[in-house]
């Protein structure tokens, strides 16, 4: 957990940026009647019958010290998408001068190294690896990444109604992260290690003398 929190107070540094990353999964529904609209005696009135159209994935990416964002989506959310993710990630133009970008994510089983040999040769897995620091938050503690607070966001503002296709999803994300970029929406986190101390004790190990 540490590790974490610890991250998180590191001045900003574009050579050394940190990223969190969050996935999450969105089922595609399609209206049955149309809806009809609202006025000033009726609210929206949606029947609660609908289509479903399977499921995709929303991938987020947020530079919180940066007040920037990358939301995706794609059709699932394996090893091998996380590393394609990942390497997009690398690869963007915004970090092409970087370093090493510190990446926080969750402790799924899918947010490992070990998956950007799954998905591409040694050679290049190695060259995306050379560019990342890897953190993870602890074990139940997926709520200190900010990424899932961005999702969170995103969902109620966005995503919280029926979506037919990816390619809807697509556009509103891309919609509502270059609004979130331009203002430069940040992040004013203020948990920290010595909160932790306090607040989580039950979780520390203790010693006895």
């Amino acid at each position: 957990m540490e590790q974490v929190l610890d991250v998180y107070v590191r001045a900003y540094d574009p050579l050394h940026p940190v990223v969190c990353m969050d996935e999450q999964p969105k089922q595609l529904l399609s209206e049955v009647r149309t809806p009809l609209g609202c006025s000033t005696k009726q609210p929206l009135r949606v029947d609660h019958e609908y289509e479903r159209h399977g499921t995709c994935c929303v991938w987020m990416f947020v530079e919180p010290l940066g007040g920037w964002r990358d939301v995706r989506a794609g059709p699932r959310r394996t090893s091998v998408d996380w590393a394609g993710q990942v390497r997009e990630l690398v690869d963007h133009p915004r970090f092409a001068q970087a370093e090493r970008i510190t990446l926080v994510c969750d402790n799924l089983n899918t947010h490992k190294l070990a998956s950007l040999y799954e998905a591409f040769e040694p050679a290049e897995a190695l060259r995306v690896l050379r560019r990342l620091e890897i953190v993870h938050t602890p074990v139940h503690g997926s709520w200190l990444n900010i990424a899932e607070i961005e999702l969170s966001a995103l969902t109620r503002q966005c995503l919280d109604r029926r979506i037919e296709t990816i390619e809807e999803i697509v556009d509103e994300t891309s919609a509502w992260s270059k609004d979130r970029n331009e203002t430069q929406v940040g992040v004013n986190w203020q948990f920290k290690t010595d909160d932790a101390r306090i607040k989580l004790k039950h979780i520390y190990p203790e010693i006895n003398l």
